[in-house]
């Protein structure tokens, strides 16, 4: 497995993989990997000849108040499981490399489908998304990206984009993976004590209650929505941030559940954000 930390690497690397014929892969993470990330890797190697993992904590999406300077960073421990799951090359850059000093071009999402669930939240965190994706998709010249289900709001964005910039890449949901509690796999679960890693299977436990009443018969959304709200509200660590659906995945208000649609939370347990959905319909 090839290790790469400057755009001019990287670069070379995957014009000889084009040269050569070759379909390459791209799963961009910010590293501390798991078994979710995991996946993304095998459905990546399972369509594609070559697969480039990017190992980057990307400084523009995360707010003045968030997590950056903290979010756990394994770069070696990284590399072990993505070697171990067969990727071909990991990009590991500086954040110096990616920005430096002068840059000011940033790809800009502005519609509805930014200004809800997680875009209200984080303000400036689809413009981060949108442009380091841009740009690794850019510099790793790739024809198929890989991003995992849990993060449903951001596939919506990255597929907006690059439709709206004409970019030649194909994007793929890849399904949410959870532990066997049903917690849902995050790097931020790193942060968890034992009590609020419990005190977090409220997410999964109140999403399964929604859709078990969905497949039931019940269609209202404030109803569904009311399911989840007063499930989390039972559980003294957690404080929600939204509890929100929407039709998926044009992200439009909804008041019936008669297409496909994303019921998604954002709760806080102690001090760590988490997010987790199910798709209906």
């Amino acid at each position: 497995m090839k290790i790469f930390r400057t755009v001019k690497e990287m670069q070379a690397f995957a014009g000889e993989q084009k040269k050569a014929g070759k379909v390459i892969g791209l799963v961009p993470t910010m590293g501390a990997l798991h078994e979710g990330h995991l996946t993304l890797m095998r459905a990546a190697k399972a369509k594609c000849d070559v697969v480039i993992a990017s190992v980057f904590v990307n400084p523009t999406q995360f707010g003045p108040n968030e997590d950056y300077d903290a979010y756990p960073r394994r770069f070696d421990e990284d590399c072990q499981k993505l070697e171990s799951v067969g990727v071909d090359a990991v990009f590991h850059p500086e954040p110096s490399e990616m920005y430096p000093e002068g840059y000011c071009t940033y790809v800009n999402v502005d519609g509805d489908i930014t200004h809800k669930l997680c875009g209200a939240q984080r303000p400036i965190h689809f413009r981060g998304v949108a442009t380091v994706v841009t740009k690794l998709m850019n510099i790793t010249r790739a024809d198929e990206a890989f991003f995992g289900q849990k993060d449903a709001q951001q596939v919506v964005v990255v597929r907006r984009f690059v439709s709206d910039l004409n970019i030649p890449v194909h994007i793929n949901m890849v399904p949410i993976v959870r532990e066997e509690s049903g917690l849902a796999r995050s790097s931020r679960n790193a942060y968890l004590s034992p009590e609020e890693k419990q005190a977090a299977l409220v997410l999964s436990r109140s999403l399964r209650k929604a859709k078990a009443a969905y497949e039931g018969g019940e269609k209202d959304v404030e109803t569904l929505k009311s399911i989840v709200t007063q499930e989390i509200q039972a559980e003294p660590m957690a404080s929600i941030d939204y509890v929100d659906l929407f039709s998926f995945p044009a992200l439009k208000p909804i008041q019936t559940v008669d297409q496909e649609s994303l019921l998604a939370i954002a709760v806080r347990i102690g001090k760590t954000r988490l997010i987790d959905n199910v798709i209906l319909g």
